[in-house]
């Protein structure tokens, strides 16, 4: 017992500070998350996850405090090879079904065939490499892998203590003093991430204990404390695969598709994401143990079952895709800032547009005011002439107007002729004026 809390204090504290050391080379080698973020976040989490693990259960071994049982030296080790993949993957990007074929053969290492037998024991594989898949996906927000990791390796610990498997319930208490060291410097806003080194290997042991604390039991019992003990898992995949599957997309694409997307969509904080998925996780798990302590039925499961079907049913139907067109808000994430410029760009000549069409529009109108007023001119013109005529009536005292000279009249413009130049005289003031204004 001491050795188990001087074991897990040790872990807490050097995986925190691994994480700390390990996040220049990791800058350096470019290993960082790829996730849409507004920051460089490295991966040197995930590496100070299994350096810590690996190196406190290996000096147990030295020190001959808290040897190695049987198996736990291969599981060790194959935790290792598929924590080794997933930092491959990391660095160049793997397939997911080369990270699903690796884990799988490392998990037919692990599996106790002695108390599954042949069948179960195929399922037992599919079942370890799903869930260390499926805790790669967990790894998709800040805190949340971490959260769910610390909370289902206690979880699983107490069902191998019940199992009396003191050598693999040292290695979950210091799996979760890691991964609880991990997440001092993960917790939303994260400075490290986990990355596919430290899920996989964390999702893998987690898989590996829980399989073998419930070998040699009943099997239908056996799956419901699986499912409990990994519900928040099993719901974040079915509800990708569904959403993609539905929306026509690849199912192996990433995306912002995963639970805590959908509750950010809801309006929580990241805090808020955190918490909410690990007091789920603590209820699933809580069950699990239940049931397998024999404390409670395993009917209880189907109560995690169903909560786990609405959940899914319900977040399926909060908007993450976006309408098609929507380019990258689709996804839920700004624009960058070409296509700002573009935006702007079109913005800007659809302006330029409408004002063309608005002075083509103006154009006629103008004329037609040009029209009118050389109409107005050309009568008051003509009412003048009326008027002289009259006045070459005689008035009064019986004097004549003086008339003058048939050459000194000049001869009436035509009222075509006025028309003509009042436009054009009209027109280059009034008109052209704006229109080289408006198109500058």
């Amino acid at each position: 017992m001491l050795y188990g809390i001087v074991a897990a204090t040790t872990a807490l504290l050097l995986t925190a500070v691994l994480a700390v050391l390990l996040r220049a080379p990791a800058l350096r080698l470019g290993l960082l998350d790829r996730r849409q973020r507004q920051r460089r976040v490295p991966l040197s989490g995930g590496a100070a996850v299994v350096l810590a693990t690996c190196l406190v259960v290996a000096a147990g071994e030295w020190t001959g405090y808290a040897p190695l049982r049987d198996g736990m030296g291969v599981l060790l080790a194959a935790a290792a090879g598929v924590a080794a993949l997933g930092l491959a993957a990391d660095l160049w990007r793997l397939k997911t079904w080369l990270l699903a074929l690796g884990t799988a053969i490392a998990a037919a290492f692990v599996v106790p065939y002695d108390d599954t037998g042949a069948a179960e024991g195929a399922v037992a594989v599919c079942w370890i490499a799903c869930v260390a898949l499926a805790f790669r996906a967990l790894d998709h927000a800040d805190g949340v892998a971490g959260t769910v990791g610390v909370v289902t390796a206690f979880g699983v610990g107490a069902c191998v203590a019940a199992e009396v498997m003191d050598g693999l319930a040292v290695l979950l208490s210091v799996l979760a003093a890691a991964l609880t060291g991990f997440l001092m410097h993960n917790w939303p806003p994260a400075r490290v991430a986990l990355g596919g080194c430290g899920s996989l290997f964390a999702g893998f042991v987690l898989a590996a204990a829980a399989v073998s604390a419930r070998a040699g039991q009943e099997a239908a019992t056996g799956a419901a404390v699986l499912f409990a003990l990994t519900a928040v898992a099993v719901a974040d995949v079915a509800l990708v695969l569904l959403a993609r599957r539905v929306a026509g997309r690849p199912l192996t694409r990433g995306g912002r598709d995963h639970l805590a997307h959908r509750l950010r969509r809801l309006g929580l904080t990241p805090q808020g994401v955190t918490i909410v998925i690990g007091v789920a996780a603590f209820a699933g798990v809580l069950v699990g143990v239940l049931v397998h302590s024999g404390w409670a039925d395993a009917h209880a499961v189907l109560w995690v079952a169903g909560v786990t079907s609405l959940v899914v049913l319900g977040l399926w139907r909060v908007p993450v895709y976006g309408r098609a067109g929507e380019g990258r808000w689709a996804e839920g994430r700004p624009a960058d800032g070409a296509s700002r410029r573009a935006g702007g760009i079109g913005v800007r000549r659809a302006g330029r547009g409408l004002v063309r069409r608005a002075d083509e529009a103006d154009a006629p109108r103008a004329g037609q005011g040009v029209v009118r007023r050389a109409d107005e001119v050309d009568a008051r013109r003509a009412g003048e002439a009326e008027v002289r005529r009259a006045g070459e009536v005689p008035g009064r005292g019986g004097q004549r107007p003086r008339r003058q000279p048939v050459s000194a009249v000049s001869p009436p413009r035509s009222s075509a002729e006025t028309v003509v130049r009042t436009a054009r005289r009209l027109d280059s003031s009034q008109v052209s004026g704006p229109l080289r204004v408006r198109n500058g």
